[in-house]
């Protein structure tokens, strides 16, 4: 059972982002829910949560802090930020709390799944020991990044960097690519370029890279011969259960389902 931390002063939106998860994943995930800053900090500690969902904008301290905060109790806690602010005005403070994502309220369904599908696959990375679990991380190799950090000029320069993130994409959809990747490729704090990435493509990188991924499986997987396992490798996917998951709930049917009845048909 995967441990989620869900933080947000707006009772309301933090009841129904509860239910959408429950609804979707249901007694594989336990929500502790958190009203504002303190409370989230004071819960993840006694929760020991693996994921923590933040809306940025609360009382007592405001989502980035309480992201600080968790990010010096651990390493591997998996962050997502929640927020309205379409400016992204703490951008550059949130550079050392390594975010998975954020998700612009209200987030959409298909961005929401994505975003926390990829989120448990690396909590179970983490808790197969490939992480250290607990401990201070003090940030210092991505504050030597901060220092170069830029936004871009305006309107010109986002059809360049748009074909630029593209590319990045088209080349190494294939590894364990991350936002924070595509972001230090083009020089930008994580949050602008989430911001950016959704104004070019109108969706977050993480779903968008999980489209791309599933189809390029698609093509792979028009060859009877070819094995979900490699497959699943070969866009991206080191985790065949986990590929078998995301290409369901996005084709409807599991790979093999989708290979054999695309040769049927032939």
């Amino acid at each position: 059972m995967y441990r989620i931390l869900l933080a947000d002063d707006e009772q309301i939106e933090r009841m129904a982002l509860a239910r959408r998860l429950t609804r979707h994943f249901g007694d594989s995930i336990k929500i502790s829910e958190a009203v504002d800053g303190a409370d989230a900090i004071a819960v993840f500690e006694r929760e020991k949560c693996q994921i923590a969902i933040l809306d940025i904008a609360m009382p007592e301290l405001n989502g980035v802090e309480a992201a600080e905060r968790i990010r010096s109790l651990s390493r591997d806690c998996v962050i997502i930020f929640l927020t309205a602010y379409d400016e992204f005005s703490y951008a550059k403070r949130a550079i050392v709390i390594r975010a998975l994502d954020y998700l612009l309220k209200p987030c959409e369904e298909e961005e929401l799944l994505a975003v926390m599908e990829e989120a448990m696959r690396l909590a179970d990375i983490q808790d197969k020991g490939n992480g250290s679990g607990d401990g201070a991380d003090d940030g210092s190799e991505l504050r030597e990044l901060d220092s170069d950090l830029h936004e871009p000029a305006d309107g010109d320069a986002k059809s360049d960097v748009a074909a630029r993130i593209l590319e990045f994409i088209k080349n190494n959809y294939m590894k364990e690519i991350s936002m924070q990747d595509a972001a230090r490729l083009l020089h930008y704090s994580d949050a602008y370029f989430c911001r950016l990435f959704k104004q070019c493509f109108d969706q977050n990188f993480t779903t968008y890279l999980t489209k791309v991924r599933i189809n390029e499986a698609k093509k792979l997987l028009m060859n009877k011969n070819a094995s979900v396992k490699d497959v699943s490798i070969q866009v991206g996917y080191y985790d065949s259960n986990y590929f078998a998951k995301v290409f369901r709930r996005i084709t409807g049917v599991l790979p093999s389902e989708f290979r054999d009845s695309q040769n049927a048909q032939k």
